[in-house]
This record gives structure tokens, sequence and C-alpha cells, in this order.
């Protein structure tokens, strides 16, 4: 048997090819791998001599030639192919090693691979006749087939050929979103395509329910995201909605802590907050959130701006309990505590997340694609619509209650005071419940306070119902053909309101 060895990653080549060697098996490989097998003094023979042909272009040309593939894509069970190889005097290839130029890592026009991707698909192709190794972790699995039954199995076969098909359709979705990224002088827009290799990265419990399957995939040669390295202290394996509400609480803290650089607290339930808060430390942050919607809070998420300290972690668990905490760190002290009386909340330690990129959903037939929602109108780009200002402690919580609005499901009325979201009606078909819900839930906290809608007031009642609930400030996007109805109805309350001229729905 014949064994082509052409491999950027040299991880294990040493072993693996001493292993083949030892059962008989002749080696070819080509240039770097071929000078890695002769400093370990590995007999074989390299490409060149079995083609004749010297390398070319600077390499980019060396196994490319008949000799190479007429070997790798031979049908020995056709006696025509058979007769083609003696006649050109072609030995027949068992076996491929070949794994690709790093693009991910170095993208570059010289790290697309073009003769590697061309052996990786004609072995995959003859899978019933060649074995085609991608994985450097597969060698010492085909090395014991081969001992154990003399060759690699079908079975095998079509597995490393299942792999080595995926391993270049990520490669090649790799090579394509560089272009889409790289494009000079190009304006920023969907790509007529998209292109997403994707690879399971953890096993969850279930999917939404218990009877639905469910697992977390990861972008092939993307940059890791914070679950990639995310340590879990105690608790059971995480289920699907644990890391969708809390890959969503994770972003919010974040985005909210950035609001004036201040510790914050996030509690999530079913994809939506039911408590934020900022404060000057993160206990007190932590305090206000939960007090927001203790009842909701139970079973939620909650996410922390800071690290966890015995005296956070005494208060957490004194609290209702949460299904899973996500923070930047944890003292050995809390985690004890958890250990011993939070056996079951998933501890999670966590670094920053990153930016948020395509938001991709499915419909029949394919995929809803947009741009990740973004607040564009800061507050300086606000105006002023009523008679009457904000103050300025009602200036950040209009802040605040506008960008957890931003990200609760509409349609969406939150209220806030004092840097605590007191308030949150969400998802529902018209505005004015909305309100009220939010209205009810703040038990006359939002007095002198601030509210925020995702969308304008079609009519007065939404507003009427806010102003019933004692809160000063309002922010909208407005853009209503009644917002001159909606503004006199704030200024016969007599409280302010801006508005946004932007609009964040969530659904």
């Amino acid at each position: 048997m014949r064994a082509l060895l052409s491999v950027y990653d040299k991880t294990g080549l040493e072993a693996f090819a001493n292993g083949l060697v030892a059962l008989g098996v002749e080696l070819v490989a080509s240039g770097g791998t071929s000078q890695a097998l002769s400093s370990s003094a590995i007999p074989h023979r390299r490409v060149e001599e079995v083609t004749g042909a010297k390398e070319i272009l600077s390499g980019r040309v060396k196994t490319l030639h008949p000799a190479i593939h007429g070997g790798i894509l031979a049908d020995l069970d056709n006696a025509s192919h058979r007769g083609d190889l003696a006649t050109q005097h072609i030995e027949p290839i068992g076996i491929v090693a070949c794994n690709l130029y790093p693009f991910a890592s170095q993208p570059s026009v010289e790290m697309i691979d073009i003769g590697g991707p061309a052996m990786v698909r004609a072995a995959a192709k003859n899978y019933a006749h060649v074995a085609v190794v991608v994985d450097p972790s597969e060698y010492g699995a085909v090395l014991d087939e081969l001992r154990r039954e003399g060759e690699v199995t079908e079975a095998t076969r079509r597995r490393l050929a299942r792999a080595a098909f995926a391993h270049v359709a990520a490669y090649d979705s790799a090579i394509v979103s560089w272009f889409d990224r790289a494009g000079p002088g190009e304006p920023a827009e969907l790509p007529p395509t998209l292109h997403l290799a994707l690879e399971r990265a953890q096993g969850l419990r279930y999917g939404e329910n218990p009877h639905q399957a469910g697992a977390r995939y990861r972008l092939i040669g993307g940059t890791p995201g914070w679950w990639d390295s995310a340590v879990q202290h105690g608790g059971r394996e995480l289920s699907y909605l644990n890391l969708f509400d809390a890959d969503f609480a994770w972003h919010l803290v974040h985005e909210v802590a950035g609001l004036e650089g201040t510790a914050a607290a996030v509690v999530v339930k079913h994809a939506n907050p039911c408590g934020v808060a900022v404060a000057s430390d993160l206990v007190t942050a932590y305090g206000l959130a939960v007090e927001a919607d203790p009842l909701s809070a139970f079973g939620g998420i909650v996410a922390l701006s800071g690290p966890v300290d015995e005296e956070l972690a005494d208060l957490i668990i004194a609290n209702p309990v949460a299904d899973v905490l996500v923070a930047p760190g944890y003292g050995n002290e809390a985690l004890a505590h958890f250990a011993e009386r939070r056996k079951n909340m998933r501890a999670l330690q966590a670094m920053p997340p990153s930016p948020l990129g395509w938001d991709l959903r499915q419909i029949d037939g394919g995929f809803l694609v947009q741009e990740p929602d973004v607040l564009l109108a800061g507050r300086h780009a606000w105006r002023i619509a009523t008679k009457v200002a904000p103050s300025e402690d009602q200036w950040r919580d209009l802040e605040l209650a506008w960008l957890v609005c931003a990200r609760t499901s509409s349609n969406a009325i939150v209220l806030a005071k004092g840097g605590q979201v007191v308030g949150v009606g969400c998802g529902q078909q018209n505005r004015v419940d909305a309100a009220r819900i939010a209205s009810r839930k703040s038990e006359g906290r939002a007095a002198g306070g601030a509210a925020a809608s995702d969308a304008y007031f079609p009519f007065r009642d939404g507003l009427d119902a806010l102003v019933e609930a004692g809160v000063g400030a309002v922010v909208q996007p407005g853009g209503s053909l009644r917002d001159d109805e909606v503004v006199t109805a704030a200024d016969e309350g007599g409280i302010a309101m801006v508005l946004t001229g932007e609009r964040h729905f969530r659904h």
C-alpha cells in the first residue's frame, strides 16, 4: 500500500509515519512534509520522484499531476482504470493524509490552498478505495485498524470521507467570508450569499423542551465566542434555553454597564429582562435588579458586570433561586457557599462577549438575515418635544429605560427610576397593554421616573397609562401621525417627552 502525506499541521506526523512504515506502507510526501520526514530519518519518496516534475510557481503546483491524482482517483474495481494505471505506470494510493493551510488564522491570498483541497476531495470521492485523514487526532485510530484488520474498513473510510468534505467546505466558507470583509472601498451590505460552516461544540440536556434534542454549534475558523472559554462551577448540564437566555443576559449586562461605567446587574426570564439596575457597587445593583420583580426572578438567569465575592454570594443565596449565574469571576468563598447551598445553580465564569454578527432566523425554505440591532442615536441626538425638559436624574433613567426597552420583546414599555428598572411590559399585541403591565409591575415605584417605548405611540392611550403611573419623562421614537396628540397628552400630564427618531422592535 502507498500513502501520500502532505500536511501543514505536523502534529503527530512522525509517529503516524513510523507506524505506517512498520506496517509495510510506502510513503510519498511533498514539500515541508518531506523535509520533516527527512529530519526524522523516516524513509519515503518525494512527490517529484513520483511525478518526474519539479515543484513550480513557488510551490503552488506540486501535487497537481496525473501520477498523483490518478493514483488517488482510480476505481480499483474497474478493469479500465487498472489498465490506465498500468499503461501510465501509476501506483494506486490507499491513504491520503492532508490538512490545509491555516487560512482562518492567517487570511491572505497565499494561504488559499489549491493542491490540498484537490487531493482531499479526490480521496474522499474515492473513499471506496482510499482512506483520507484531515485531522491528526485520527492517526491513532487509522493505525490501530490497519494493525487489527489489515486495512482501513469501509465504515471508517466513509466516516473519514465525510469529515474530509466538511473540512474543505469549512475552508472554502472561511475564504468567502474573507472576501466579503476584505473588499476595498466596497460599501458594507448583506452579501449575495452566506456560507456558514458549523461544528458541534457542546451537547445540551435538551432543546427548548425535554423531548427535543439540542446542541451548541460554533463557527469553524471563526473568532471564539465567550461560550468556548466559559467555566461552569456546579449545577447540571445546561439546556438550550439556559444558553439562549444566558447569552442574552451577558450581552445586556455589558451594554448596561457601559452606560455610565457603573456596576450593573441583569435578571432575565424567557429571553426578556425582568430586572435591571446600575449602582455604585455590585451588591446594590444586584439587590435592586432582583427587587424589581422577585416573582419572575425565580428560576431566571442573573448576569453581573463584576466578580462575585462572599458578601454578594450570600445575598444571591438569600434571594430567589437562579438557574444560571454569569459573572467574570468568583471568589473561593463564594463558590464554596454556592456548592453548599445552591448545588443546582450553574455559576458560569465568562470573558466579555463579542460583538454580534448577522442575525439569522429560519423560515420555510430559507432564512431571514439582518444586521444586528444597535442603538445609533444617543442622548445628544434626542429631541425634547414637550414644554417640560427632563431633569438630569431623569435623563439617566431615560437612557437606561431606552436601552433595556430596545432589548425587550415588542411591543415593549420599560419603566426606570433611580438606576433601577421597576416595570417591564413586553411581548404585547398593543402598546397600551404593555404600558399597563409595566405600570402594574412598578407598584408605584415609577413616580417621577422615566419610561421608554420601543416604537411610537399610535394613540394617546398608551401615554395616558404612563401618566397615570406617575412617570416624569418618556422616551420614544416618534413618527406617528398622531405625534402632536401624544405630545399634547404629555404636556397635559406635566411630563417631559423625548423623541429619538429610531425604532427598536425585537421579535
